[in-house]
């Protein structure tokens, strides 16, 4: 029988990744706060804690918009997945011992740039899957993917050229594996998909802890 999976994401990049992937999931947004998230976890909180908790944020937020309440239904698309999984995605480039998400400004993304030509950082993407059974929530599952990402240098006026185009301005780390910041990336150790927006593999395994096969998302 076919799961329905729900993205509680806007990427287009990760929506892109799944429908290669087979699977044709509903997009529902979350309306977190991230910087209240990362302040309340405080100044001690690692790298991939931070991501996951924010993914975490993300995949619950959604589910609790599909879980029915006493009045009824909260989401008006929540009748058609009752019996879903709901995935929540964040994802940050820790480098020289920050983690950087989404530069929104040119001038950001330019001294960001700056900084990563010719170096290494690891683009880590956390995930949380949640279960939902008959309209509640039943279980879930977490975890990081990690890939390190060897930057290029590009010339001035092709870096110029790209942050002109506005694509690094919305993605972490002022960059991207599957767009026009390709360019710029020699290589990298792990998985691409996470690099992108959503490690296939590590969903693979958070899917199989709380009961669901890739498979089952084909339909």
């Amino acid at each position: 029988m076919t799961t329905r999976l729900v993205l509680g994401s806007a990427s287009p990049a990760r929506l892109a990744v799944l429908r290669s992937a087979g699977v044709e999931p509903l997009v529902q947004v979350s309306g977190v706060d991230e910087e209240s998230i990362i302040d309340s976890l405080g100044p001690g909180a690692g790298p991939e804690e931070t991501v996951i908790r924010l993914a975490q944020a993300k995949a619950h937020s959604v589910a609790n918009d599909i879980v029915p309440d006493l009045d009824g239904v909260c989401w008006a698309g929540a009748a058609d997945v009752l019996d879903c999984v709901v995935i929540g995605c964040d994802s940050m480039l820790h480098i020289a011992g920050e983690l950087q998400g989404k530069p929104l400004s040119p001038e950001v993304a330019r001294e960001r740039w700056k900084t990563m030509m010719g170096t290494t950082g690891d683009l880590l993407t956390g995930h949380c899957v949640v279960r939902v059974r008959d309209g509640a929530i039943v279980d879930e599952a977490t975890g990081c993917s990690t890939t390190r990402v060897h930057f290029g240098t590009p010339s001035e006026q092709d870096l110029e050229a790209y942050l002109a185009t506005g694509e690094p301005l919305e993605v972490a780390g002022a960059f991207t594996l599957d767009g026009l910041g390709g360019w710029f990336i020699d290589r990298i150790e792990g998985d691409p998909s996470s690099v992108i927006g959503i490690g296939l593999p590590l969903v693979r395994e958070l899917l199989g802890k709380v009961g669901v096969t890739v498979s089952d998302l084909w339909g």
